[in-house]
């Protein structure tokens, strides 16, 4: 195999999308090892700044090619074969430790892939490293204790965003075509928004993960939603392990089109509750909807029906959840927690019962309202966050633990819910800052939602040249 880019796809084997490099292995017209490295010669570009990766193994990454080259050269290939990928770091690879974003948990080996990784693996998927993510994940921002501070390649004064902070980064940086984040109340919408990529957050149970937890998902992120349905094809093949999974569906996940006449499009431009939103992020949505207007949906408004009530019952919770595992260490382990997640996790420490079980009703309480909120549509646009990418020394965009989810309440409800939201580009501020549009589905209809993002990717009047570090 020998790589020959044709004058419409880029010169950089790293930018290609994966649809375009399966149609080139198996035409035998580029090699898996070339891509391979021309992706790890853009990462050892960028990743001195960018520092979006944990255990990235390059020898692996090659090796792992090679004998995807030689399967495509029997005629042999598996479904992604030789597609390069990352999977975020709470999402176990065997061999490789997870600490979960933190210094205080001991660096032991995982003994067996979990799920999404499984599958990826089992396709012939090249995995290239781990990506990063702050403290157990609890922070829509790349700030570690145990990782180096990830920044956004549009503006490395700028945070991704996270949990899924290095995902988001990798993707808009071209580390390979397909990445994977996790999401349990925006922590794969946040940094797909504020990276410029998409993001989908799948129905829960639509892809099986381990471990389990109300509200959690694994999804991808990628430079195109075409790209994201080809590793839908994979990931959500059916495993044992998890037993909150969706009974398996062989959807159609390639089949794009979509008719936007007739359809009936709610806009919730006030999420109710947490931060203002800035006019550029509000002007963004407000185009969109009528950009779909015009091409015949139905548009309406949608009322915001987040409290502030939910909101901070679900902080009770997760900060008595998280001080579960943090006020188990001893001392000298503590003390390398990062100082904002053991500040906002001893707010839960002398939380009484009764305020536990209150907290965990709202999970139950936000998903009815959701529901209620948003049925009688086909989908539902908002913006993903009330802000743009924050500096990236901040934990989140207000940097107060007592107040640590002001900005997502545009996202978590739709976790509660069980319903599938995207994250697609809308545009870009006039500092150059990517803005976010979810898109947000009916329960379980994960299809729909990338229908009707790849219909808005199409449309989008603000499409960019990816970043150059």
């Amino acid at each position: 195999m020998s790589a020959q880019p044709s004058p419409q796809l880029p010169a950089d084997l790293a930018d290609w999308s994966a649809s375009d490099l399966l149609e080139a292995y198996s035409r035998r017209t580029v090699s898996p090892v070339d891509v391979t490295k021309a992706v790890i010669a853009r990462i050892e570009a960028y990743e001195p700044r960018l520092q979006a990766l944990y255990a990235y193994d390059p020898d692996a990454a090659i090796t792992s090619a090679r004998e995807s080259e030689q399967r495509w050269m029997k005629g042999g290939g598996r479904a992604l074969d030789g597609i390069p990928a990352t999977i975020k770091e709470n999402i176990a690879t065997k061999g490789t430790p997870v600490p979960l974003g933190t210094a205080a948990r001991p660096l032991t080996p995982a003994t067996e892939d979990a799920p999404p990784a499984a599958r990826l693996r089992e396709d012939g998927v090249v995995i290239l490293a781990k990506t990063t993510m702050p403290d157990y994940g609890m922070l829509s921002s790349g700030l570690s204790s145990f990782h180096p501070l990830a920044r956004n390649p549009w503006d490395l004064s700028k945070n991704p965003g996270g949990s899924s902070a290095g995902a988001g980064a990798a993707a808009a940086a071209g580390y390979g075509p397909f990445h994977i984040g996790t999401d349990i109340g925006g922590s794969i919408r946040l940094p797909a928004a504020w990276c410029g990529v998409f993001g989908l957050k799948p129905s829960f149970g639509r892809i099986p993960i381990d471990p389990t937890y109300y509200g959690r998902v694994a999804g991808p992120m990628t430079r195109s939603v075409r790209d994201a349905a080809l590793m839908m094809m994979s990931l959500t093949r059916p495993d044992a392990r998890d037993p909150m999974s969706l009974p398996y569906g062989d959807w159609p996940w390639l089949d794009l089109d979509i008719d936007i006449r007739g359809l009936k499009i709610g806009v919730m431009m006030e999420a109710g509750v947490g931060s203002p939103l800035d006019p550029e992020i509000r002007a963004a949505v407000e185009k969109a909807a009528k950009i779909f207007e015009h091409a015949g949906a139905a548009i309406e408004e949608v009322k915001p029906f987040i409290t502030r009530e939910m909101l901070d019952g679900l902080d009770d919770f997760w900060r008595q959840r998280a001080w579960m595992d943090i006020g188990g260490l001893s001392e000298e382990e503590r003390a390398r927690v990062l100082p904002y997640i053991l500040q906002w996790a001893e707010g839960g420490k002398n939380l009484s019962g009764a305020q536990v079980y209150s907290g965990m009703n709202q999970m139950m309480v936000m998903r009815h309202a959701a529901v209620a909120a948003t049925h009688r549509f086909d989908f539902v646009l908002s913006p993903v966050a009330p802000n743009v990418a924050y500096e990236a020394e901040l934990a989140s965009p207000i940097h107060d633990p007592e107040k640590p989810f002001e900005h997502i309440g545009y996202t978590v409800a739709f976790n509660m819910s069980d319903q599938p939201a995207a994250s697609v580009n809308a545009g870009f501020t006039k500092a150059g800052l990517p803005i976010g549009l979810q898109i947000i589905g009916r329960r379980f209809d994960d299809l729909g939602v990338l229908r009707l993002s790849h219909a808005w990717e199409k449309k989008c009047p603000d499409r960019r040249p990816w970043p150059k570090l």
